[in-house]
């Protein structure tokens, strides 16, 4: 890093791909453990809200990796946290979601506001020239796109690799090519890659990955790039005292680094517990369920009927619930799974809610739910809006019953990278502001 006046210069690359599955998260987690192993701090940060993929590069860099999505978290927000990555860090690694040009705002569109130039990743498996004609277009598609150099992936010899080096035009630059290697690829599932937890083997595959990259022209350290010094805005302590429960094991790991960071600078004491391995809730003011994959370990989940029992202690005593996706799953009276198997979970939401087999949203989604859906005995909560930025949703499906538990806190879902304007009034007031919310 270096200073320079009012902004900051730190060598940083934007790595984004034309489409899903092309090996981008594999190239930016060998690219941090190789310069990590170099002796550089490597700081990386992940277009959109994406759980999965933090994961495999907070392993692979060795330090947690910040999401950065202009919808979701606001350019100011985006500023500071590469602002404050710049200052101390030598490398700066940011990896795009989907398609270059997917979503509003796409990658691209990012990666030309920030000024970080792109490394294209392609799966070069079944083609030669037609490699040349993809970074082309990525690059040309949209006028000031500033794509560097391509990668290319999953190449089946060293003459494949010299067809696709040869395509390129001239503007772009060769950065190399990973061979094709079952062995080293990361497994996926329904919503992405498996949780970095689940891969018992990943720190050897990053490894892996890692020594084939050394010798390519993507082991270099990218151009430098000046960013703003911008400071990230006060936060009043207004959790001081306060303890909040976060559930936290393999059925509820969707936990942005950003939110435990701004609970912490809000004075908040962070207690972790297990809805799959506890008995019951720690000593706490309030309890987060974040999401996860409640469904993928629902008869665990529906025979712990201690640690639902524990939460409905907590919640008739007034306290406050976070809920969000997976975690307001658990809350609904049962949840069915992909194989139609019923779980009984917490119960302190009448419903159930069954997860689908095709894809009931894509992308940023903002669902507004009716009152009659989500309210208590005594109609105490009026109006709640869900909101769930980004998460290819499979579930859907809410069946109402009638209600039978009455909720005296909010128990809603919210994804967001920035909890400040919504979390502190919940669990400092206790009462519910979320009308206009957006992050």
């Amino acid at each position: 890093m270096v200073s320079v006046g009012s902004s900051l210069s730190c060598p940083a690359l934007f790595v984004a791909a034309p489409a899903s599955g092309q090996g981008k998260t594999t190239v930016v987690a060998a690219l941090a453990r190789l310069h990590t192993r170099r002796g550089r701090k490597v700081r990386v940060f992940k277009c959109g809200p994406d759980f999965l993929d933090p994961q495999i590069h907070a392993i692979a860099s060795g330090a947690p990796c910040q999401n950065i999505d202009v919808w979701m978290c606001g350019e100011e927000d985006i500023a500071w946290r590469l602002a404050e990555a710049a200052r101390s860090a030598d490398l700066i690694l940011v990896e795009g979601v989907m398609g270059l040009f997917d979503g509003n705002p796409s990658a691209a569109e990012l990666a030309t506001r920030i000024g970080i130039p792109i490394l294209a990743v392609i799966d070069g498996a079944a083609m030669a020239n037609s490699f040349g004609a993809i970074a082309y277009g990525l690059k040309h598609y949209r006028s000031g796109t500033p794509l560097h150099a391509a990668f290319a992936n999953r190449v089946g010899s060293a003459y494949h690799a010299e067809l696709l080096e040869k395509s390129l035009p001239p503007d772009i630059v060769w950065y190399g090519h990973l061979p094709r290697d079952a062995d080293a690829a990361m497994p996926e599932r329904h919503l992405g890659l498996l949780p970095a937890a689940e891969i018992e083997d990943l720190s050897l595959r990053i490894e892996r990955m890692a020594d084939l990259l050394a010798p390519t022209a993507a082991a270099r350290l990218p151009p430098s790039v000046s960013f703003i010094d911008a400071k990230s805005s006060a936060i009043t302590p207004l959790l001081s005292g306060k303890t909040i429960a976060i559930a936290r094991d393999a059925a509820f790991c969707f936990l942005y680094p950003a939110n435990l960071d701004c609970l912490e600078s809000l004075g908040a004491k962070i207690a972790y517990f297990s809805p799959l391995a506890d008995s019951e809730l720690p000593p706490c003011d309030a309890v987060w369920l974040p999401g996860g994959y409640p469904e993928l370990h629902g008869e665990k989940l529906a025979a712990n009927r201690r640690i639902w029992a524990s939460l409905a202690v907590h919640v008739d005593a007034g306290k406050p619930v976070l809920a969000e996706c997976g975690g307001m799953m658990a809350l609904f009276q049962s949840v069915r799974d992909i194989a139609d198997h019923r779980h009984v979970l917490a119960g302190l939401l009448p419903g159930q809610v069954s997860m689908q087999k095709k894809l009931a949203g894509l992308g940023m989604q903002e669902v507004e739910l009716h009152v009659s859906l989500l309210e208590n005995r005594n109609r105490s909560a009026t109006a709640m809006r869900l909101l769930s930025p980004g998460r290819s949703c499979r579930r859907s499906g809410l069946s109402p019953t009638p209600p039978h538990r009455q909720l005296h806190a909010p128990v809603f879902p919210v994804k967001s990278a920035s909890y400040r304007r919504i979390v502190s009034p919940i669990i400092s007031r206790f009462d519910l502001q979320l009308t206009g919310a957006r992050r």
